[in-house]
């Protein structure tokens, strides 16, 4: 009667057992959801820092730029303000110019070149001490960035496109051109001109 009533012990305490057999694989498999769950949401968190902590960076240099940029501009602002009134000037600079050749060509008093001379040195150094300086390119390779092109002549003396000769002073500030110094440019001899012309001056 025993052995009998033995296996369907065995048969219920299965069937006990069943239960928590699932309830702990239900448990395990909340516990994993749940984990990765935490994991995506972590992983998602991650992303979303470092993507706010690029755009900080992008703001934070972009603030940077503008601000150096400001500082440029208002530092040029100052640099360059006489600009215009320097500009005026050159007038001057170029009358005081012909006036001294002119004084010099007609055989004028030496007082009144050396009075000619001084205030037109008075007037070069007061603008070389704001930065006003002088381009006289003589000989200098031909740059359309500070020099003005009038004409180009052909020479033996002067490489192409080298300048021959300065028809106006030029003048910059800091680095800007004020104005560009106007130039005669050199050009290349035609062939057998130069022949001719030393043929010339052997006669001669």
């Amino acid at each position: 009667m025993a052995e009998q009533d033995k296996p369907q012990d065995q048969e219920q305490a299965g069937e006990d057992t069943a239960p928590e057999h699932t309830e702990q694989r239900a448990d395990a498999a909340a516990a994993d959801a749940a984990a990765q769950q935490g994991e995506d949401a972590l992983a998602q968190a991650r992303a979303a820092a470092d993507e706010y902590r690029e755009q900080l960076l992008r703001v934070r240099a972009e603030a940077e730029n503008q601000r150096k940029r400001m500082e440029r501009e208002s530092a040029n602002a100052v640099k360059y303000a006489a600009e215009k009134v320097f500009r005026d000037l050159l007038s001057v600079a170029d009358s005081l110019d012909l006036g001294l050749k002119s004084a010099r060509d007609s055989d004028a008093g030496s007082a009144v070149v050396e009075g000619i001379e001084l205030t037109q040195k008075q007037l070069h150094d007061t603008l070389t001490r704001h930065g006003v300086s002088i381009l006289d390119p003589s000989g200098d390779a031909f740059d359309p960035s500070v020099h003005e092109a009038v004409s180009m002549v052909p020479s033996g003396e002067v490489a192409p496109n080298h300048v021959l000769e300065v028809v106006q002073k030029g003048y910059c500030l800091h680095e800007r051109v004020l104005r560009p110094a106007r130039v005669v440019v050199a050009s290349a001899v035609p062939a057998g001109q130069g022949d001719e012309s030393g043929n010339g001056d052997s006669a001669a």
